[in-house]
């Protein structure tokens, strides 16, 4: 072999290494960058029932989503963190996700408290939040949360849920049980503002500390107090679990009682061992899919959702694996009207959602508005052999 031929060679593999480095180059430069999918959840602690399901659906959805070729030919990339519900976590992680992750949008905070704790940062940065907490305080006054938005159904709305099936058995006094958390306080206190507006006398009113293990004394002072037709709990996890059973122990089935959307899980009803027979919940139509009308709009979608999940997962649904389901959706679709993930615009097509079908209900969002829901996306139930029954 002479010099020649060397060299040729020489000259043709360099040329097609160069040609290969080229070539991938412009593959690169042919590949659109991620959408970047920032979330925090309680996936441990004692809001894990709410945080666990949320983590799940992000994961399988985003995945599901990918597999089918992305949002607008981008691939979704997920960062996502678990607070275990505590407050300071949640904040170290929304500025890790805004800082580091560089986020487009954030679906997240299974809590008030850690929500509340976000703002401020989400609201400067200038990042589309959409929170899976429930109480009204994280989306009002809209004004100071032109960057935040909700799915969950609001503690308004789960005591107007209430109060109307009061008033259409002609009940006009109740009573108040709730614990001294952030979102237990806000249902507290909207109970206490709306009972007005439907004629009805709040005649006691008891709270719990988060480590209280028995409710017996708040229980018995709501029995003794005269006339009481029914109490409105306000709370979720351990608490209300206690109080279901403390409320079976003492024979007061005779007054009626209601909890908030706080507790619209199955582990609530497993966990209650049967105490929780005949106490009614206002929930999303998600937990009674199949007892739906067939022309309900929510219906398919609800049932999509559950056979995926239980796919997935192997397990029951609960609203709160709904609640983060409905966020990035929403957030999502969102991208796709803004023709890509300029937060400015992203967040102006989330305030523009209109009629969108969620597992939570129909949501129409507007700058007034950054939840979305009517009273008519709440299904009142009743718990009866471990299970929800749709009353209306």
């Amino acid at each position: 072999m002479n010099v020649l031929t060397m060299s040729r060679r020489a000259l043709l593999g360099a040329a097609a290494f160069a040609a290969s480095i080229v070539g991938g180059d412009f593959a690169a430069a042919q590949t659109p960058p991620p959408i970047r999918v920032g979330a925090f959840v309680a996936a441990t602690g004692p809001a894990s029932f709410l945080g666990a399901p949320e983590l799940n659906t992000l994961r399988l959805y985003v995945d599901r989503i990918n597999r089918s070729g992305g949002v607008l030919g981008r691939q979704l990339q997920l960062s996502i963190y678990d607070s275990a519900g505590d407050a300071r976590q949640a904040v170290t992680f929304v500025r890790r996700l805004i800082e580091e992750d560089r986020v487009d949008f954030i679906v997240g905070g299974s809590t008030t408290g850690e929500t509340m704790a976000v703002l401020p940062l989400v609201t400067e940065a200038g990042v589309p939040f959409i929170s899976l907490a429930g109480a009204n305080v994280v989306v009002q006054p809209v004004g100071e949360r032109r960057w935040v938005f909700k799915t969950p159904h609001s503690d308004t709305m789960a005591v107007q849920k209430i109060y109307e099936d009061m008033k259409r058995d002609n009940m006009t006094r109740a009573a108040i049980l709730g614990g001294s958390g952030g979102f237990d306080q806000s249902c507290r206190a909207e109970a206490r503002r709306l009972a007005p507006e439907y004629g009805i006398t709040i005649v006691a009113d008891e709270t719990y500390g988060a480590s209280d293990t028995d409710m017996t004394p708040q229980l018995t002072r709501i029995r003794n107090t005269q006339g009481v037709q029914a109490i409105v709990g306000c709370g979720f996890g351990a608490p209300t679990v206690i109080t279901a059973r403390n409320y079976r122990q003492l024979g007061m089935q005779s007054i009626r009682f209601y909890f908030n959307h706080g507790v619209a899980s199955p582990q609530f009803i497993a966990q209650s061992g049967g105490a929780a027979e005949g106490i009614r919940v206002p929930v999303a139509a998600l937990l009674v899919a199949d007892q739906l009308p067939a022309n309900d709009p929510q219906r398919q979608v609800a049932l999509d959702y559950i056979q995926a999940y239980r796919a997935a997962f192997n397990e029951d649904v609960s609203t709160f694996g709904g609640h983060a389901y409905d966020g990035l959706m929403i957030a999502l679709d969102a991208v796709r009207r803004a023709g890509g993930t300029d937060r400015a615009r992203v967040r102006d097509e989330i305030e523009r959602t209109t009629n969108f079908v969620g597992v939570d209900g129909i949501f129409n969002m507007t700058a007034q508005d950054h939840m979305g829901l009517d009273l008519r996306s709440f299904r009142m139930v009743e718990i009866r052999n471990n299970n929800w029954r749709l009353l209306y």
